[in-house]
Order: structure tokens, then sequence, then C-alpha cells
């Protein structure tokens, strides 16, 4: 029976009291007087409202360990890059792993699977997919309707999924990145209900006024919070929180509850935060997830204070899952589902004749943003060959086809800021080919076929030694480890050290940033393991700018 000054969102006080707990839930709440100060706090637990939890390198139940640490209870969690990677069979596995930990993963029913037909992926989910997951209780909506071009334009396929969310009853999350206007009053309309990939405040207002919930995104590669959270001051009921992709050293030093603490220091009020940290996910979704009421689960989080919302413990269904920093959830193993069918490269295969004079298309990665640009520049060319020009920072980069051996797929990139070597990795959304970065093509290479022979991970590589290469392994899914989360978070975060001070990266997040060169459905200029893609256009375009 915990006493400690109690929070109600709803009525918006603070009064000193007991919670009394029975069978998981909240049996009663006894209310003494006014709040004290110097005693704790206890409030709703922290919920994220989108995140894919492959991205955090980890399983479900080591995902979870992390994150009740900082307070979280409940994710939203769009299954979509395990779907790619497996399909139906691959969302199911998360569900079956996520009930082996009393953290509250709601599931959505990926919606774009795959993104797009110019990109090879190793499953599709197609409507009749869509309809067997959206009847099954685990799931608890339609997950991001990534292809917004087909709502506007009336895509059998995609209208049918939205139809079929509508005759379930749950929520649809859009994702519509720049969408405004006329057209994302369109897509609003069709019945999308939550945007996290606004990235501009004027793109948030626009979409807020028309009715839609703005999720504010904090990952390891895309950051839009100080971008969008004055919309919380203007749309309280309609502002929540989400990491979407978040890396596991960044999860292990903080999650949803560093959101909180960042807007009550740009002078947001407690309330308004609070309602998009934990109640609004809550009601959006109808997550079985306690608010502190009488007969709620007894999901709740208890505080040192208000201000820098230090997590003494975290409760969810009665049970305490985290105290004082440590983690209660157990360390659990998990079995490692696969799909990885190429064969190693040769290094000739990465080598690009060149067609002519001119500028070619470079892709520009701009740090903590998934969206990129399209810069046309003077390409470096040597016998006959395009070459990385790396003092001018103009980097090879390639997708290579993970489920089918095929010739990889070339092209250009700027601000990666390798002096030397390469990365590779085989998470690559959406389909998760295998994608590089490199200096030159024998480390190009190298990387490619250690992330291979691995059937899954990150990997940097630098000098001539089929050794000198660092790899983290990921055997389920080529997404996610079920090693110790805490273990993993050290060596990624080692890896990430050494891909910046040894390497040369200039990015914050090099890995993360490169994971989303191949998302096409972001524009502008992207590559996929079948070419060159323009994001704006949504069609291939070529390498030689004519």
């Amino acid at each position: 029976m915990p006493t400690a000054n109690i929070l109600n969102l709803f009525d918006q006080t603070i009064s000193y009291g007991t919670l009394t707990l029975g069978n998981g839930r909240i049996a009663r709440i006894d209310r003494y007087g006014p709040e004290k100060p110097g005693e704790p706090y206890i409030l709703p637990g922290f919920v994220d409202a989108h995140v894919h939890v492959e991205s955090s390198l980890l399983t479900p139940p080591q995902f979870a360990r992390l994150a009740v640490v900082h307070g979280t209870v409940a994710t939203v969690s769009d299954p979509h890059e395990i779907g790619n990677v497996l399909g139906v069979p691959g969302v199911e596995y998360m569900i079956r792993e996520a009930n082996r930990v009393p953290f509250k993963f709601m599931f959505g029913a990926p919606s774009c699977v795959p993104a797009t037909t110019f990109e090879t992926a190793g499953a599709t989910i197609s409507v009749r997919d869509v309809r067997k997951l959206l009847a099954t209780k685990e799931i608890g909506y339609l997950a991001e309707m990534m292809n917004f071009p087909g709502v506007l334009h009336d895509d059998p396929d995609v209208l049918a999924k939205i139809t079929l969310a509508q005759a379930f009853n749950k929520p649809i999350d859009g994702h519509a990145p720049g969408l405004m206007g006329n057209d994302a009053q369109r897509y609003i309309d069709a019945g999308m209900s939550t945007d996290h990939e606004c990235f501009t405040y004027e793109e948030g207002l626009d979409k807020a006024r028309r009715g839609m919930h703005i999720l504010i995104r904090e990952g390891s590669a895309a950051r839009n919070f100080d971008a969008l959270i004055p919309l919380l001051a203007e749309f309280p009921a309609q502002i929540m929180f989400c990491s979407d992709d978040k890396h596991p050293d960044t999860l292990a030093e903080g999650h949803i509850n560093q959101l909180v603490v960042r807007a009550l220091a740009a002078e947001h009020s407690l309330w308004n935060t609070l309602r998009a940290a934990c109640l609004n996910p809550v009601l959006h979704y109808r997550m079985p997830v306690g608010l502190l009421r009488e007969g709620d689960p007894a999901d709740f989080i208890m505080v040192d204070d208000l201000r820098d919302f230090r997590v003494r413990q975290t409760v969810i269904n009665g049970e305490v899952v985290a105290e004082n920093g440590t983690s209660l959830l157990p360390d659990l193993r998990s079995e490692h589902v696969n799909q990885f069918n190429c064969s190693p490269k040769r290094v000739e295969e990465f080598a690009l004749a060149s067609s002519g004079e001119g500028k070619i298309r470079v892709i520009e990665a701009l740090d903590g943003q998934l969206i990129t640009n399209e810069l046309h520049l003077e390409p470096r060319i040597e016998n006959g060959l395009i070459v990385p020009d790396v003092e001018r920072d103009i980097l090879k980069i390639t997708v290579v086809n993970r489920y089918a051996d095929a010739k990889p797929a070339i092209g250009f990139i700027k601000n990666f800021g390798l002096k030397q070597g390469a990365i590779a990795s085989s998470v690559g959304h959406d389909s998760h080919n295998i994608t590089a970065v490199g200096c030159d093509d024998e480390s190009i290479c190298r990387a490619v076929n250690a992330v291979t022979d691995a059937r899954g991970g990150l990997v940097a590589t630098y000098g001539s030694s089929l050794l000198t290469h660092h790899l983290l392994p990921l055997p389920v899914a080529g997404l996610m480890t079920d090693t110790d989360g805490y273990e993993i978070s050290r060596r990624y975060a080692a890896l990430d050290r050494f891909v910046k001070d040894e390497l040369g990266s200039t990015l914050s997040a090099p890995f993360m940033t490169l994971s989303f060169m191949a998302l096409l459905v972001i524009p502008s200029l992207k590559l996929s393991d079948m070419g060159i893609f323009d994001g704006k256009l949504f069609n291939f375009t070529p390498l030689q700018v004519r």
C-alpha cells in the first residue's frame, strides 16, 4: 500500500494519500489531504506512442528490461520491421515474445509490407493477412500507412486495409512527411488519425488544426522535439511523445522521461506534459493501461520530484518491475528466427563505370533527420570508374539484396564523414536489405560480407586485413539480439565510438542514419536494392544528371 503524493491527470490535482492494490488493480485510493512537499509522487507510467521495438536491436523482453527503469510501462509498437523480413509469422513472434514479460506492448497490423514495389522485401502482408491480424485481441490498431500516395490515389489494397481497420473499430496510424493543405485533409478524411513524421512546426500546426494527433518524435536519428514542442500548449489533447526508432545505448540512458523533463524545462505546464506522456496515448489507442483510477490496472510510477522525474519504482499490474535504477525483469533468451539467403560478394561487383561527363545525383544525409536532400555534384573518376571522393566527403553507398543473390545497387552519399573503411548493416528500413557506406570498394565488400556471414548485424571495417572489423551480430531476423540489453548497449556504444573516432564519421548516430538511407517513403533521394529512388516523384531516377 504505497503512500505518497498522488497525481490525478483528469482533474489536475495532487493529494497526499495511499493506494490499495489487489489482484493487479487499484482497489482503493484514500486521499488524506493536500500535497506534502518533500514526499515522493505517484503518477501514471509513461507510454511511447510510436516505436519499432526492432530498432532498439533488442527482442521485446530485452527492450522492456531497459524501458521500465525510466518509468515506461507501455508502447504502441509497429512490428513492420520484422514483418518485412518474415511476414505474419514475424508479427506473431513479437507478440509471443512480448507476452513473456508484464510490460504492455500494443502491437499494430503492418499496413505496408513491402513498403513499396521499388524494393525487395522478405515477405508480403496482404489484405487477407491484415484482416487476420486485426481480428486478434493482441493487435490494437492499423500501423502507419506509409503509402500516402496510395491513399490519395485510391489504391484498392490500401483502401481495403483502411476499411478493415474501421470495421474492427481500431485506430489508423498515419505517416505523411511534408504533406500539408488539401492533400493532408484528404489523407485525414480517409481515416488516418496520427502522424509522427512532422519535421517542421508549420507542418505540425497544419495537421493539428485539421484534427490530427501529432506525435512528437525524439529518437536516435530523427529528432523533432525542438521544432514541434510549441504545439503542446496549443493542442494539449492531440499531442503525444514517441521515439519511433531508438538504439540501445540511448534507451539505456533514458526514454519518454527525458522528453517530460525537456518539456518542463521549456516552461510547458506539468499537466499538458503528462497528458502527452501518459494520458493521450492510452485514451487514443484504448490501451489496457491504468491511469490511477480505482479499478484500473495498477500501472504507475513513483518519482522523487516533479522536476527531474528520477524513478524510484515502476509498477505494472501491481508488480514492481524496476526500482532505483535497476530493472527487475528477467534476462530472457529467445528463439533465433531469420531469413538470409544471399551469397558473399566480390569486390568487382561494387565497381561503377562512368557513363559520361556531367554531374551525378548524390544523397545528402541530414543529421537528426530521416529526410535527405538531392545534390548534383561532379564525380571523381579514375580509370573510367566513378569512385568515392573522401576529401569532398562523397562516399559510395550500396544496398545489397539479402533475400536472393542479385547485383548490388550503387549510389553516392554525402555527410557521413568517413575518412577510411566502411560500415554496413542488415537494418535497412523498411525491407532490411544490407546497406553499406564506405571509402573504397574493398572495405565496402568486406563489410557487406561480414554482415552476410553473421546472417545479420552491424559492422565497421578498415584496413586491408579481413580481421580488422568490429561486428555486433543480430541473429533474430537480422534485426535484433536476445543478448542482455545492457551488454548490447555497451557494445553498440563502443562500435558507435569506433566509427566516429577511428573512421571519422561526423554523424551523431551513423548506424541509425545508415538504416534510413533505403527508406524510400521518406524524400528526397534514397537507394533501394533496385536503384536510386526519387521520393518526391516516387520513382527511380538515374545516377547521371541529364
